[in-house]
């Protein structure tokens, strides 16, 4: 009997071991000589175990608790780098630890060029130390020990280029970014370039060290997904670009999926462009928070001749934002003998804002930059140039509160003079390029076969303007639009004109 029980036993050992699921091959970063303390320069150590987990297909390079201060790392193929809870990679604020092997000359913490199978996980964080590190390259201006052109006199400060990124992927496929924070940049926070197949998901950016802290940046890349992420920005908070390639590699960012995010910018919220030389095809946005945030909550712009369509923006909640949404097409003059570019095929569905009087950024360290001549509120602005129509725009389930207060003896455009209105074809794109708008809902211009359903907006005080203008746009439909609040009435304007000053009614 026993020797029976002592065979199944055996047996049921067998067993285990040979359905036991192996545990994952990894390296720990301190098996390398790695300190935790935030003083010892981890460097030399942390790439070393990088390297070995990628040459000898070990995979897994685990980061444990503690503050592990660093230079540039290169993320090799097939390594997932993983930040357990309570670890931190903190960047050192010495530019001199910082090196470029990109093919862009962009120094990075954390970058690879031509990688492939490449992840960074976990619930730790990088920590860029942005603040202090732009201020000791704005210093080395000053001292004679940075070339002046990599410094802008007029901004007075280092060019974005000249800090150093967090995250810098270039040509890379298969990347993964999860669960982990990433916060005080120098520069952009994250970019990824010529990329395909990239998932950032429960990632969390803050980043409101310096000028120019994109959140994300997409740039020319095919197959990437946004998702369930929390990013707060002095920049944008989502940009997408699509660079010049030159004739013989026309590239541009294709098959970009950003859902049930929550976003703040002291620019904008979500921005496709300004940068649009190749453009962006085949876009879903849905479920996005936006709060606090300087300028447009949603932003699609073609500026460089590319192609802009089959955009699809749905369930946007945007509160205290400067400005709900803005479409345009224009042309950059250097590229003016480049074919035009084309924005169409737009629908914004199920999109609700809240429009401030005034910032609505006002309380944050790091704010968007103020306009330099006076205006009331701006409206939603979807608008082409002459000669190139934005087409086929659909908007559809729009709620939009605007603040009113707007003051004709404050900013005077009434729609008699709309031909004042500037086109401003080469200009950077922005919702204020236009300065102040003939309209306090909705200016449109330049635009063709433009669908509105079920738009509802309202103004909280009286403004002078009217809600609507629709200036040379070919096939507008118009169904169950809702205007609430009313302009001022005539002797209201009359006292306005006659005092210059702003009363409440």
């Amino acid at each position: 009997m026993w020797r029976r029980s002592l065979f199944v036993l055996i047996l049921l050992l067998v067993g285990q071991l040979l359905w036991a699921k192996p545990t994952d091959p990894m390296v720990n970063v301190t098996d390398f000589g790695a300190k935790g303390d935030g003083i010892t320069m981890n460097t030399a150590a942390i790439q070393a175990a990088i390297d070995q987990a990628s040459d000898q297909k070990i995979g897994l390079v685990i980061v444990p608790k503690g503050v592990f201060l660093t230079g540039s790392l290169i993320l090799k193929n097939n390594v997932e780098l993983r930040l357990s809870k309570g670890a931190v990679l903190l960047g050192s604020t010495n530019p001199s630890d910082y090196r470029a092997v990109l093919r862009n000359n962009w120094k990075a913490l954390i970058m690879s060029d031509g990688g492939m199978n490449m992840a960074i996980t976990g619930k730790g964080k990088i920590d860029g130390q942005g603040r202090e590190l732009a201020l000791r390259i704005d210093s080395l201006f000053y001292a004679g020990k940075l070339d002046s052109s990599l410094y802008s006199l007029k901004e007075r400060r280092p060019v974005p280029h000249a800090r150093p990124q967090l995250l810098q992927f270039t040509s890379c496929m298969n990347i993964t970014v999860s669960g982990i924070t990433i916060c005080n940049a120098a520069s952009w926070v994250q970019t990824y370039d010529l990329c395909s197949n990239v998932t950032l998901d429960q990632i969390r950016v803050v980043s409101l060290s310096y000028w120019n802290n994109d959140g994300i940046d997409i740039i020319d890349c095919k197959a990437v997904r946004i998702t369930n992420s929390y990013i707060n920005a002095s920049d944008d908070g989502i940009c997408v670009k699509s660079y010049q390639r030159g004739p013989e590699k026309e590239v541009m960012v294709e098959n970009l999926y950003i859902a049930n995010c929550t976003v703040r910018s002291s620019a904008s919220a979500i921005k496709l462009g300004t940068s649009s030389f190749g453009g962006f095809k085949n876009v879903k946005i849905e479920n996005i928070k936006v709060f606090d945030t300087y300028r447009s909550a949603i932003a699609i712009e073609c500026w460089e001749t590319g192609t802009v369509e089959n955009i699809l923006v749905q369930n946007v909640r945007a509160k205290n934002t400067g400005n709900a949404l803005f479409i345009r097409l224009n042309k950059r003059g250097v590229f003016k003998d480049y074919p035009m570019g084309t924005l169409k095929n737009v629908v914004i569905r199920n999109l609700k804002a809240t429009i401030p009087y005034g910032p609505a950024d006002l309380y944050y360290e790091m704010r968007g930059p103020a306009e330099p001549f006076f205006h009331n509120t701006f409206p939603v602005s979807i608008s082409g140039m002459p000669g190139a129509n934005v087409e086929d725009v659909r908007l559809e389930n729009i709620q939009i509160s605007y603040p009113g207060y707007g003051n004709p003896a404050y900013a005077n455009l009434p729609v008699y003079r709309i031909e004042d209105v500037p086109e401003k074809i080469e200009e950077y794109p922005e919702f204020s390029m236009f300065g102040e708008l003939p309209a306090w809902g909705f200016y449109v211009r330049h635009a063709h076969n433009i669908y509105f359903k079920n738009v509802k907006i309202k103004i909280r005080l009286p403004d002078y303007r009217p809600a609507f203008v629709f200036d040379q746009v070919t096939d507008l439909n118009l169904e169950n639009i809702i205007v609430k609040g009313n302009g001022y009435p005539d002797w209201y304007v009359e006292r306005l004109t006659e005092f210059g000053k702003m009363g409440r009614p």
